[in-house]
């Protein structure tokens, strides 16, 4: 056998075992998605939010980012069966119930599906494009006026260090109050608030158009809230 062969042997051997990995963790995945969990669909296209929120970046933030989120669960449900039983909030209000083993997995899988789905449907297109009626009162009984809202939750997601969250949300009190999560934790875990709007300060969210530019995705993304939704958030929380 000449060099050629040998070379030609050994690059078949290589795809044969790259497609055979790829098959591999393929059929693992689509085996991992079966179970009590399902990535909610956006309802939109994914080019809906342009300018403001670009095509590629919806696009993978949903159908990757979120769907790891959904096969992790599926796969944790195997080791704490309450995971697929009890109701997200319900989890998130006592995560020290949730047994030691699989806590901090469950913390940051639910978190990031609860945050991910809630997402989804306050940056919808269509719908009011600022606050009025009671969010308005309640916006501007808190803040000032809604740009000095806007200005808090900017500052909010600015000054969460590396990944996380920035939030309107209505507090215990039944006051909006603008906060910040890290990494997937939602409004509900430590601070027992409920949330009205919230904005994925992840580089993934943002990166591929405002590359470190987090100011000016935060800027962008306003455009793209729905506020009827965040009005019925908002209904929904003070209730």
């Amino acid at each position: 056998m000449n060099r050629r062969q040998t070379f030609k042997l050994a690059a078949g051997a290589a795809a044969v075992a790259v497609s055979s990995s790829f098959l591999g963790r393929t059929a693992a995945l689509a085996q991992a998605a079966d179970g009590p969990f399902k990535l909610p669909p956006l309802g939109y296209a994914y080019d809906a939010l342009e300018p403001h929120i670009d095509t590629a970046t919806m696009g993978f933030h949903h159908k990757n980012h979120h769907q790891a989120f959904i096969t992790n669960l599926n796969n944790l449900v195997g080791k704490w069966a309450d995971l697929g039983k009890k109701p997200a909030e319900e989890i998130f209000a006592s995560l020290s119930s949730v047994p030691e083993d699989v806590r901090g997995p469950v913390r940051n899988n639910l978190g990031g599906h609860w945050n991910h789905s809630f997402f989804w449907e306050v940056m919808s297109p269509g719908g009011a494009k600022a606050p009025a009626g009671d969010l308005k009162s309640a916006i501007d009984g808190a803040f000032g006026d809604v740009d000095k809202m806007k200005a808090a939750v900017k500052q909010a997601g600015l000054g969460r260090f590396g990944s996380g969250w920035a939030w309107l949300a209505v507090g215990k009190d039944k006051k909006l109050a603008v906060l910040n999560t890290p990494y997937q934790d939602t409004t509900h875990m430590d601070a027992g608030a409920k949330p009205v709007v919230g904005v994925d300060v992840w580089e993934h969210a943002y990166y591929l158009k405002h590359q470190y530019k987090r100011g000016d995705y935060i800027d962008a993304w306003w455009n793209t809230v729905n506020w009827d939704v965040a009005a019925a958030n908002f209904k929904k929380a003070t209730a």
